[in-house]
């Protein structure tokens, strides 16, 4: 009788506990769709199902980081219900099959670190929002850099004006696209400024360039060797910012919040994300380098990234570009 007395209560402390973590789940999951308003409505267990496996990946991730065994913590954030369908369509980088690679030139040396968001260079962090369209975001940031190094004025350049516009040059609108045919557009047609002509976050709109406002334009685009982080390192310390692509399909690099991030289950070879690289440094030992993401100043690192250096983790130097003024 002793024993299944002891074992009734610890099935029922177990069943409290259990009780008590759900609930605090659910309270919140509900916090998080009124932080973010959104509305489940019609499939609110499906999300909410989605949501809480992300939430406990999240904890998980982060006893590894506070045990070392991570160098990152992630966070619960605006993409937490999001299905695996939806987070690869908001990617967006199509590689064009047989790139055709530059050489660079070579410098003797290069600084230990590099942050071109202290040097008046980098606009303040976008949103692509649900739109696959970072291949124009990781191009116009790379051209702005160019122009506020030229003419000492930063000024925010439309990725609507691609999105709309460059499918003559094969990209893709929402659906993804290649940065160096966004590159070939703008040589041809030039860009308009984002005051000019605002990002809507969609496609299937009218293409509303006009070439007799504030129209910037490029003489052309450099491909770098694939897979060379000393040349990559090189040619942003002597260029300035860089378009470059990762694979970005983890949910680690969905979540990700603060520190070096370091997964190695991305893959070099299946890049699909375009992000611009807007320096380097290193801590504790550790090299990494800096990006800015499109999806808003609430993620990582008030919208930046640092990313193991030295290992081309995600492929960040398999696809790097940058424009000629």
């Amino acid at each position: 009788m002793k024993a299944l007395l002891v074992l009734f209560l610890g099935f029922s402390w177990c069943s409290s506990v259990l009780c008590s973590f759900q609930w605090a789940t659910l309270k919140r999951w509900e916090q998080w769709k009124q932080q973010y308003t959104q509305d489940f409505s019609l499939c609110d267990d499906s999300r909410r199902a989605i949501w809480t496996y992300n939430f406990q990946l999240i904890a998980n991730h982060n006893k590894d980081f506070l045990a070392g065994r991570s160098r990152f913590t992630m966070e619960m954030n605006k993409f937490g219900a999001m299905s695996d369908l939806e987070h690869s369509a908001m990617l967006g980088v199509r590689v064009r099959p047989g790139l055709r690679f530059s050489q660079v030139f070579q410098v003797p040396t290069t600084p230990s670190s590099l942050d071109y968001r202290t040097m008046g260079l980098v606009t303040p962090v976008k949103d692509q929002g649900v739109c696959g369209s970072s291949w124009a975001f990781g191009v116009t940031g790379a051209i702005e850099a160019q122009v506020a190094k030229t003419t000492g004025e930063l000024v925010s350049l439309s990725e609507q004006n691609l999105v709309d516009c460059s499918k003559v040059n094969v990209t893709y609108g929402c659906h993804g696209g290649w940065m160096g045919n966004a590159y070939e557009y703008i040589q041809t047609h030039g860009i308009n400024e984002e005051a000019d002509y605002p990002y809507l976050a969609k496609d299937d709109q009218p293409c509303l360039h006009d070439s007799g406002k504030n129209t910037i334009t490029i003489q052309g685009h450099i491909t770098l060797p694939p897979a060379d982080e000393d040349t990559l390192k090189m040619v942003l310390a002597v260029i300035g910012p860089i378009t470059v692509a990762v694979d970005a399909s983890n949910w680690s690099f969905m979540f990700y919040k603060m520190g070096i991030y370091d997964d190695p289950l991305c893959d070099a070879s299946q890049v699909n994300h375009a992000v611009l690289l807007v320096g380097y440094g290193s801590e504790n030992g550790v090299d990494y380098w800096i990006i800015k993401n499109s999806w808003g100043h609430e993620w990582g690192e008030r919208g930046y990234m640092r990313m193991l250096r030295g290992v081309n983790l995600c492929g960040i130097a398999s696809c790097a570009l940058y424009p000629l003024l």
